[in-house]
């Protein structure tokens, strides 16, 4: 466990501690952070997420402990949502980012490389299903919906911005080449498979700058969706994957992919559709930090 967390799961972490540090010293303005955000979301990511797409081998996955892993996603959600917007009175664009926060794992970003670390590319097939599943469907779910969520009422205009993101760009053009067969250019792929890495480094440092600058104290509210997020979550996915694909070799990574850190995507949508990011940031530093226990103890 100890070997794990040290080698493993602590140098992903510690882009977003790097981050947290030099924001507290002033050393990195979180105007800067934010700039770094925005490039990050708009051009690194699909350059990452276009050549997973293409590349994934489909006929590989298994369909019943995925379609477990997603319905619990859907169900936590679901929950998270009415608990954030009832319970905790939370505006409606908080409370539905607050819902993701709880079911949308770091998987691409966080879980993900630390899966490669630790198991290899062949073993963290399970892992890697998660991300084409959360990337293709839930990501452009969540971005498709604060579109409409946060428009001015103008249709024409919501369909353009949702037309010309590049993330759901890269969604649909890396399915449909998948789909057909095709392959991408050597320079094509060769210019994504420079720029795509940077996502994660990245990523997590800009948030570990902004965050930095936001209070963490945890109150009911980061409580009680840190608690779903690192509690309820995992054990409704161990639960359901149990009874969906019972023996199956891919849940156990499965459970451990639901025991990582609320994902920066949240986050990353709030800061991009000017929703308040004190609880959504103080819930990904908390999970981030407890998650290192977690996973070290899963994987």
């Amino acid at each position: 466990m100890i070997g794990i967390l040290v080698q493993d799961i602590l140098p992903v972490f510690a882009m977003l501690a790097l981050g947290f540090g030099l924001g507290r010293g002033g050393i990195v303005a979180a105007s800067e952070a934010r700039a770094v955000n925005r490039v990050s979301f708009l051009v690194l990511q699909p350059a990452l997420i276009l050549p997973l797409m293409v590349g994934a081998d489909l006929s590989e996955f298994q369909p019943a402990p995925l379609a477990g892993y997603a319905l619990s996603e859907a169900a936590m959600f679901a929950a998270a949502f009415a608990v954030a917007r009832h319970v905790f009175g939370r505006e409606l664009r908080e409370a539905w980012l607050l819902g993701m926060a709880a079911m949308f794992v770091n998987s691409l970003l966080y879980v993900w490389p630390i899966s490669f670390l630790i198991y290899g590319s062949e073993a963290a097939l399970p892992i890697t299903a998660i991300v084409i599943w959360d990337t293709a469907f839930f990501f452009a779910f969540f971005i498709l919906s604060m579109e409409i969520l946060s428009g001015s009422g103008d249709t024409k205009a919501t369909l353009r911005r949702i037309a010309a993101n590049p993330v759901l760009i890269a969604i649909v053009l890396g399915g449909a080449v998948n789909l057909a067969g095709l392959a991408l250019p050597v320079p094509v792929a060769n210019a994504l498979g420079f720029a795509g890495p940077a996502a994660a480094p990245m990523t997590l440092f800009a948030l570990g700058v902004i965050l930095s600058g936001t209070p963490v104290r945890p109150t009911p509210t980061v409580a009680g969706m840190a608690a779903l997020k690192l509690g309820a979550f995992p054990a409704l996915v161990f639960g359901v994957t149990a009874l969906i694909a019972p023996g199956s070799d891919w849940s156990p990574l499965m459970v451990l992919t639901a025991a990582g850190p609320s994902g920066a995507m949240p986050f990353a949508l709030a800061l991009l559709y000017g929703v308040r990011t004190d609880t959504i940031a103080p819930v990904i530093v908390w999970t981030s930090i407890l998650s290192l226990i977690s996973l070290a103890t899963l994987a």
